[in-house]
């Protein structure tokens, strides 16, 4: 083919409605996004009389000085950030742990019991709230960040995911350092552990996220208000969804609360991209 030939070659049909649907897909997932930050710089005097307002100045910063002088979004924000970073910890240790005795190790009843773990995959948390919340009450873990970060520890797809990735390294590397009289637990920290960078970036991004995101079990277990997260700290200062009083300001603390779940995305987002394709356990 000349140069002449490859500078004519026309877009196919199919690719340029794969490209239209994906722009439309972005724009409706955009949009909703644009429209908030949008109104969290108007004045909510202006937002009562006409939401329409949005779509032309003036414009201002006051919601956003609110919001760092006076409510009660750094403490939600604190908490949110306790509790998603204790559970993401806590979830990459077992998880590697659990991961590593189901792919290295032989003991009874390893088979079932990997079975059984697979069998939380489809169990909702709805399923299980009314007894978690009962056993909760009884250890009077309720109003606890313990309370807030515990039920968020058994993760299945943490797991599994460990499980396959340990069973990717080449098992040649637990012989060689066993015939250097390695333990169990060293060929697990020093050998293999390094090897799954990779997946654990991917689980600690999914498990961070999920955390910030939680609504229904801190609205159950946190009652107090300086142990909302700020999910349902945001959510409290709104009883009517309808009403436009104070909207910009919730507005622009949502933005605030938003941030993080942003600049995890941004730093970590090959690893997110590489879990959704499906190159993370390889």
């Amino acid at each position: 083919m000349t140069g002449a030939n490859i500078g004519m070659v026309r877009p196919r049909i199919g690719d340029v409605l794969i490209v239209l649907l994906v722009v439309l897909a972005a724009l409706i997932m955009i949009l909703p996004i644009a429209w908030v930050i949008a109104l969290s710089f108007k004045l909510n005097q202006e937002l009562k009389l006409d939401t329409n307002a949005v779509f032309h100045a003036p414009y201002t910063l006051k919601n956003y000085l609110d919001v760092l002088g006076g409510s009660n979004v750094f403490r939600w924000f604190l908490n949110s950030v306790i509790v998603s970073f204790g559970m993401t910890v806590g979830v990459l240790i077992l998880s590697s742990l659990a991961g590593y005795g189901f792919a290295r190790l032989r003991f009874p009843g390893r088979d079932i019991l990997f079975v059984l773990v697979l069998f939380g995959l489809a169990v909702p948390e709805q399923a299980v709230i009314v007894a978690r919340h009962q056993i909760f009450s009884m250890l009077k873990l309720h109003n606890t960040y313990p309370g807030l970060i515990l039920p968020g520890l058994a993760a299945p797809f943490g797991v599994f995911l460990m499980t396959q990735y340990f069973r990717e390294i080449p098992k040649e590397l637990d012989e060689a350092a066993l015939l250097d009289n390695a333990s169990r637990f060293s060929i697990f920290w020093k050998v293999l552990l390094p090897q799954t960078i990779p997946a654990q970036a991917t689980l600690g991004v999914f498990t961070f996220l999920g955390a910030w995101n939680d609504y229904l079990w801190p609205l159950i277990s946190a009652t107090k208000k300086e142990m909302y997260t700020i999910t349902t700290g945001i959510a409290s200062m709104q009883t009517n969804f309808a009403q436009t009083e104070g909207l910009g300001f919730l507005m622009a603390q949502a933005v605030f609360a938003g941030l993080p779940t942003l600049l995890v995305y941004l730093f970590f987002q090959k690893y997110i991209v590489a879990a959704v394709s499906g190159r993370a356990a390889r």
